[in-house]
């Protein structure tokens, strides 16, 4: 049974960090109650462990079949050179996201980037997490709890993960290498375009099955009132990406 891994992306509207923990993984060999199947090779030619006394090479000649094949509940990636360990891989772009001079008369914006790919996995969800922006006085600016558009002169701050034109922020995703491969994209209440979403703790983008390379644009909004408190506002968003096996 191959053990949980999570990572961990900081995402600071100051400061940007990537952490990441790696815990050892142990991936399951193909068995049931009276037989057990080790890295099985069909095939022309080739050998899964070629070495000598100080290297190895797997060889590979006339694969009968490549690739991922799967059902609703298993999975197997077929090719000579293939890893048979699962892993989760993020990583961030950007460490500083700076929206600016906050104006009542205008709504300020940003983003930053992030990409997730899985290997031998059930899929991946990633959540974000973190406060909205304060000033030193305690002061959050509005965090908005249903998927809405940006209003301005009323408190607000979102985020979502599309390429949106009021105001002009943020990107769609991207499959690399393409979208035969790569399957994450985003989740309910932050996939509509213009609409802008933000609760502490939830799922914003996944994938449903091992994807190649997805990359993200997290694009974020804030817009004061009148009354807004003055101040340098601040605040760190925090994207949980937790595989499933």
């Amino acid at each position: 049974m191959c053990s949980l891994r999570r990572f961990l992306a900081a995402c600071l509207l100051c400061v940007l960090t990537a952490l990441s923990n790696t815990p050892t993984v142990i991936a399951a060999q193909a068995n049931s109650t009276n037989y057990g199947v080790n890295e099985v090779f069909f095939g022309s030619g080739g050998e899964l462990h070629a070495c000598s006394t100080t290297y190895c090479a797997k060889q590979s000649a006339g694969e009968l079949t490549v690739g991922n094949t799967k059902s609703t509940n298993y999975q197997a990636q077929g090719g000579q050179n293939t890893e048979r360990e699962p892993y989760l891989n993020v990583s961030v772009a950007s460490g500083v996201v700076n929206l600016g001079i906050l104006d009542a008369a205008s709504t300020a914006s940003g983003s930053t980037t992030f990409n997730v790919k899985t290997y031998l996995a059930s899929g991946y969800t990633v959540y974000v997490d973190g406060s909205s922006p304060k000033n030193k006085g305690g002061h959050i600016l509005t965090p908005m709890s249903t998927a809405t558009t940006s209003q301005i002169g009323i408190e607000q701050f979102g985020v979502n993960l599309r390429q949106n034109t009021v105001p002009a922020v943020g990107s769609d995703v991207t499959q690399v290498p393409s979208g035969t491969f790569s399957f994450g994209g985003p989740l309910t209440g932050y996939n509509t375009v213009n609409n802008f979403k933000y609760v502490a703790g939830d799922a914003v983008a996944g994938s449903a099955s091992s994807s190649g390379e997805t990359d993200y644009t997290l694009a974020m909004i804030a817009n004061i009132a009148t009354i807004t408190q003055g101040g340098v506002y601040g605040g760190r968003l925090v994207l949980n990406v937790i595989p499933t096996f």
